[in-house]
């Protein structure tokens, strides 16, 4: 490794994060002609087994010990790799197709028509995120060109006329969505599918807590009034080359339990990164989803599973022009007003939890306002 790229490992390492919460440190970032330069020399391995995938169909609809097999299978690709792609999850085949038209109907209309709906006139990052207003770079401290996405974004749905709902901690966590008018359907679409993934989550969420040795429906009371998020990618076609260090997605984990992904089939896809530092394409499997865990499940069980780095890279210089991938993402997060700490079945005798107990409310604030930051520059 040369002079500079340890110079700039050693600043990624001096980045500190302030969420708002006394006490927290700040992020600061000093810049250098390395900041475009990935800080981890990663090399691109292509699909494999790797990312494994588990048929939860057994676990759905089979005996208990078949229920018990996909669990291990479960718990063991949360430990090594963080990611895997389940078939058998029983959602309707014409839900997806359905989500992705409409979904591409909106991002074809033009710019002006989408700003309408932009994420600025909203507190709570609902609505439309155009393409230059996203940097998951920010996430690590690191300073790089920023994502070559636009996004469509959706907080909860059906949400009660409850006071539950109407704390301060809650208000920013159940905003009024912004819908377009056009497409006509979107909304209704949106809605059947956020409603769909909901129930996917759950089963997912059972299925974590048998693998974890807990009672099935362990999770159940701290996700039944959750916060989560549906999200629309759209990776336009790149008509120019992108900048040193420019991706459609920069290298990042993601915060929640759980995320719900629909990838696209086109070039220039989904990677994530081993234990070393080596990068593998995850599977494209018609008719699957990705799952992958976030960094609150890694914190929950205490680091015993893992929220894995990953990023959306660029398509072949050949195809740039004409890619367009499309990814729908769901994020599942838990209800506002959990506390999340370790799980003590997962302590060894004598250990001690490595992260202390933190409320989602909080947690939350603090990667927003992670992913929100900007970098301090100095010369």
């Amino acid at each position: 490794m040369g002079e500079g790229a340890q110079r700039h490992r050693d600043q990624e390492e001096a980045v500190r994060l302030r969420a708002g919460i006394p006490g927290a440190p700040v992020l600061i970032w000093n810049y250098s002609e390395e900041a475009h330069v990935t800080t981890l020399e990663m090399h691109s391995k292509p699909a494999s087994t790797f990312v494994p995938v588990i048929d939860v169909a057994p676990f759905l609809h089979g005996s208990e010990a078949e229920k018990r097999q996909v669990a291990r299978d479960v718990d063991k690709a949360s430990r090594e790799v963080g990611f895997y792609v389940v078939v058998g999850h029983g959602v309707d085949s014409n839900l997806v197709p359905r989500m992705e038209a409409i979904s591409r109907e909106f991002f074809d209309q033009p710019l002006d028509e989408k700003m309408k709906l932009h994420v600025s006139a909203h507190s709570s990052s609902v609505g439309y995120a155009a393409v230059g207003d996203n940097n998951l770079s920010y996430t690590r401290g690191e300073a790089k060109p920023f994502d070559l996405v636009e996004s469509l974004i959706i907080a909860p749905i059906d949400v009660p006329d409850d006071p539950y709902y109407g704390t301060p901690d809650a208000l920013p966590l159940f905003p009024a969505n912004q819908w377009p008018t056009h497409p006509a359907e979107l909304r209704a679409i949106w809605s059947d599918y956020y409603r769909r993934m909901q129930l996917l989550a759950d089963d997912l969420m059972r299925l974590s807590a048998v693998a974890l040795d807990l009672p099935k429906d362990y999770f159940q009371d701290k996700i039944d009034r959750n916060v989560s998020k549906l999200t629309a990618k759209l990776y336009p076609p790149q008509k120019t080359e992108p900048l040193p260090g420019q991706l459609r997605s920069s290298a990042h984990t993601d915060f929640g339990t759980v995320t719900i992904l629909k990838p696209g089939d086109a070039p220039g896809g989904l990677q994530v990164a081993d234990a070393e530092g080596n990068w593998h394409d995850v599977p494209m499997v018609p008719g699957s989803f990705v799952i992958n865990l976030g960094d609150l499940m890694q914190r929950w069980t205490n680091d015993h599973w893992r929220s894995a780095l990953h990023r959306v890279v660029n398509p072949p210089a050949a195809k740039r022009a004409t890619s367009s991938r499309l990814s729908i993402v769901f994020f599942h997060h838990p209800n506002y007003d959990v506390t999340v700490s370790c799980l003590p079945s997962l302590l060894k005798t004598g250990e001690q939890p490595r992260h202390a107990p933190i409320g989602y409310s909080d947690f939350y604030r603090l990667r927003l306002d992670q992913r929100r930051a900007k970098v301090t520059v100095s010369a």
